[in-house]
């Protein structure tokens, strides 16, 4: 019996509502927000999870307790490894002032591939990369088989999912839902990547900017 991983993006925010850059600093999810993850926990309520692995997040958290209300008594555990990358000077600042000093497409792809150079006062690509290894390290090593939940960030999932040969050609959707399968081997196949499980790939507020919002 192979593992499986359920990836979740947390959902919408005012943040990403507003087009701000949002890595280590957090805002609420937008009443759109929380109805897409209940929409995404409804999809979900039937795998069977037996534990979830988190961001310490505030807008992580708020989502995985939505999913694991189907899902009683699955313990959750906070991995502070899982958080988002970090933008620096630019957290909660408009994304137009990030692609004012970057070309936003070489850049999330620098830090996605780990040759990023970083933001003043956040961190590098190869930094995001090293602790997204070591936090599915040691999920894949708790967990050989059963059914286990992550719920994460574009970037933190994205660079998973690149380094087991998947890229998924664009930021993940709010409410999101990747499923990979880990064999007794360690093999890993992506299932499914990126499924706009909620709708919330088109953002309802007029400016925002789901290419860079995370």
């Amino acid at each position: 019996m192979a593992l499986t991983l359920s990836l979740v993006r947390h959902g919408q925010t005012v943040y990403n509502a507003e087009g701000r850059l949002q890595g280590w600093c957090d805002s609420p999810l937008t009443a759109r927000g929380l109805a897409g993850v209940r929409t995404t926990a409804a999809h979900l309520a039937r795998r069977p999870v037996t534990v979830a692995y988190v961001s310490p997040a505030g807008r992580a958290q708020t989502t995985a307790h939505e999913i694991m209300a189907h899902h009683p008594g699955a313990p959750l555990v906070t991995d502070p490894d899982l958080r988002e990358f970090g933008f620096g000077d630019l957290e909660a600042r408009p994304e137009t002032d990030l692609a004012a000093r970057y070309d936003p497409d070489t850049m999330f792809d620098e830090v996605l591939r780990g040759t990023f150079a970083g933001i003043p006062g956040g961190e590098t690509g190869a930094q995001l990369r090293a602790r997204v290894r070591s936090a599915f390290a040691r999920i894949e090593q708790r967990h050989q088989r059963g059914h286990v939940l992550v719920v994460g960030h574009g970037l933190t999932l994205r660079a998973y999912l690149m380094m087991i040969g998947s890229d998924p050609a664009g930021p993940l959707p709010n409410a999101s839902v990747s499923t990979v399968e880990v064999d007794s081997d360690g093999r890993r196949r992506v299932v499914a990547s990126a499924v706009d499980v909620a709708g919330q790939g088109v953002p309802d507020v007029v400016g925002a900017a789901p290419a860079l919002a995370r």
